[in-house]
Order: C-alpha cells, then structure tokens, then sequence
C-alpha cells in the first residue's frame, strides 16, 4: 500500500486517538527507518524509548525468533523458563528481591500501587491506602494511573478517578512534606519527569524524599518505564541519586520492541501479594522476555552504559552550540530541547519532512535515540534537526 492508502484505512477503521505524523513506517535497521514510499529517516525516537538496539538488531531478532518457534504463549499456571531465567537477570543486576511481569509502564505501575496499599493495610490498617505523586508528573493511561499522573489536562472525561493521590511539587521539600499524613502509605516518582517536559529532580529533593520515606515506612516507588534499562547513562536512573527505592517500575526499552513492564520490589515485600491477589494473561510472554533478556545482555554492560553517556554527552555538546536553542535538560540519552522561539511542535513536523524522526514532550522536542545508534547517524540526524529548526 502506498501512504494515501494506510492513511484512508487508519481513518475508517481506527478510533483517533493519535496525532500522527503523514509517514507510514514499513521498514527499518538500526536508527534509520524506511516508509511506504521509500524515504528513509534517522530515528531519534525509538519508538518512545522501546527500540533500545534499533530497529531489527540481528542478536535481538533471532532471540525472538528462536522462542517464538519453540513457544510463544503459555499460561502463568504453568513455569516458563525464559521468564524465570529475565526475572532472575533483573534482580541479580538490580539487588531487587523479587518482580512481577505484566505488558506496560501503566501496568507495572498498577502493579506498584496495589502492592504499597496490600503493604500498608497489613502492617497499620485498611484506612493507609494514600499515595503521593509529583505534580507534572506522568505514569500511565489506565483510570488509576490517570489519577496517579499530577497533570490536570488528563483528570478530564473519565471521572470518576481512583481515589486516594495527592501531588506535591517537585523539587519542593515542603509541598511533599504537607501532602504526606498518617495515611500515606507510598510516594511515586519520575527522577526525569519525560512527558512532563524532560524535568529532572534535584538530587538534594530525592534523598531528603527517601529519608523521610523510610523514617515513616512509607515506600519510596521510582517510575522507571521511561529512565530506565540504559536510557540515562546507568541501568536504573535512581543509582545516579544515591538511593534505594522500595519498588521500581520498568517497562518501554526492557523489551527491546515487545509489550512487556516489571515491577521489582526489595526482598521484604516480595510476598505482599500472594496468588491470586494480582496478575495479567500476558505477563511474562516467553517472546517478550526472550527480548528482554538480549536486551539486558547487552545493555547492562558497563562499557555499553559508558556508550550511552558518552554519546549523551556529545550530543549536548553538539546541540549546545546549535542556533536556535536556548536550553538542554536530562541525562544520558533521554534529552529534552528548549528552542529559543517555542515551536518544538512546528520543527518536529519540518523534522519529518527532511527525513528525522524526534518527539515532543510539552513545549520541548525530546530526544530518545537507540542507544546504540552511531555517531555517523547522530551527526545525520543533527544536520537535518539544525537544517529544520533554522527553517523555521
């Protein structure tokens, strides 16, 4: 099909629930993708974060294809062997003592939420069931982590929301400390706050945070769909604030391209849920987690961390000295874009047109690139980036 063909078949079958670009992507190796009409497009996107090797990596690919010709579903009433051998990947990398598996972010971070409230209503009572979060933050599309999420602009259409969430600003020691009471039984944050517009926490904020979450015994839960598997230069991003979080939640780059999301705890809460307390029909799929365990192999290596800094690093430098540019914000390869003239939306889709693909995050243009993507295909895609912003 040409594009004009996809395009008419999206508007008559799907509900339209997305803005979209006028590309249809149909191919793609490493950072560069081709479309219906064979225009081809360096990827700054990873599709929001998930491509963590690119596009069709060939170890990535044939893991895959190895355990989908062997078996590609099964019930969790039974033992998968891939799926035990990622959860115990994931905690000897991480001293995590135990993980659940579902398909999302929004889910791991269900996942999360259920667990603090089963934890807080066995050990002080039923009524300590009120979680913190951050305002701007963003964790997920479920009713639930709707309400979980600080923005306004999604507390719209779906009333009525969970109850039971409380946001305190971030970086602002004294909002938290007013929003925590007697009947708080968890604080959830974003250390990089991604849709929220690449907004970093303040070190200082986050231990002063997980201090007084353990004075009180309130778990300290990391959202680390976004932030984490490489993304920010370390496997986690909470191991560059210094502290041990409780509960972390991963998802998007854990599985390489394929639907998969963890919840991992510490060893003294991995039996708050017990069988049949929580689970998911597609949690743990034997595909998925072969794709993430390739995925691990590769990433949590120190010298591929250090990659990931290090071309971090020199795409800041690089767009640092770009005209047009007013300000850079994140760690690693997760970076956020303040143009001086406040049209990310407008050079996203100029950035389209001159074959690059970027995101945008609020009022900034967002960087997710694959983490192994060249340094030959970063100056590419800079070029044409600089080439959209000066057109504008």
């Amino acid at each position: 099909m040409n594009f004009e063909e996809v395009k008419r078949q999206e508007q008559e079958n799907l509900m339209p629930t997305y803005g979209r670009f006028p590309v249809a992507l149909v191919y793609g190796k490493g950072a560069v993708a081709v479309d219906t009409e064979g225009k081809e497009y360096i990827d700054f996107t990873s599709g929001i974060g998930v491509n963590s090797l690119g596009y069709c990596d060939d170890g990535w690919v044939s893991a895959v294809a190895k355990q989908a010709g062997a078996i590609q579903h099964m019930s969790n009433l039974y033992y998968s062997p891939v799926q035990t051998s990622l959860a115990a990947e994931l905690c000897r990398l991480t001293g995590f003592g135990r993980v659940f598996f579902c398909n999302s972010g929004a889910e791991a971070n269900e996942c999360a939420i259920k667990l603090a409230r089963k934890y807080s209503a066995d050990k002080y009572g039923k009524q300590r069931t009120e979680i913190v979060t951050l305002v701007n933050s963003f964790h997920g599309r479920t009713v639930t982590t709707l309400a979980a999420t600080g923005q306004d602009v999604f507390h719209e259409h779906f009333w009525p929301f969970t109850e039971g969430f409380s946001y305190a600003r971030a970086n602002d020691f004294e909002s938290l400390l007013s929003c925590v009471t007697e009947n708080t039984c968890a604080v959830l944050i974003e250390l990089i706050q991604g849709e929220g517009g690449v907004m970093p926490l303040e070190k200082e904020f986050v231990r002063k945070t997980a201090a007084l979450c353990k004075e009180k015994d309130i778990l300290l839960m990391i959202d680390e769909v976004q932030t984490g598997v490489g993304r920010t230069g370390s496997l986690y991003c909470y191991e560059q604030y210094g502290i041990e979080p409780d509960v972390i939640t991963s998802a998007k780059g854990l599985g390489g391209g394929l639907p998969i999301g963890a919840c991992l705890c510490a060893s003294r809460l991995g039996e708050v849920l017990g069988a049949g307390m929580h689970g998911t029909t597609f949690g743990g799929n034997p595909v998925s987690c072969a794709g993430g365990l390739e995925v691990l192999q590769r990433v949590a290596k120190d010298s591929f961390l250090r990659s990931v800094e290090e071309k971090g690093r020199y795409l800041r430098e690089k767009l640092s000295k770009m005209a047009g540019v007013q300000e850079l914000r994140g760690l690693g390869m997760m970076i956020g874009i303040v143009l001086a003239k406040d049209n990310a939306k407008e050079v996203a889709g100029r950035c389209v047109k001159n074959g690059l693909l970027v995101l945008t995050a609020k009022t900034v243009l967002r960087l997710l690139p694959p983490l192994n993507i060249t340094y030959e295909e970063i100056d590419q895609g800079l070029e044409i980036l600089e080439k959209s912003i000066l057109e504008g």
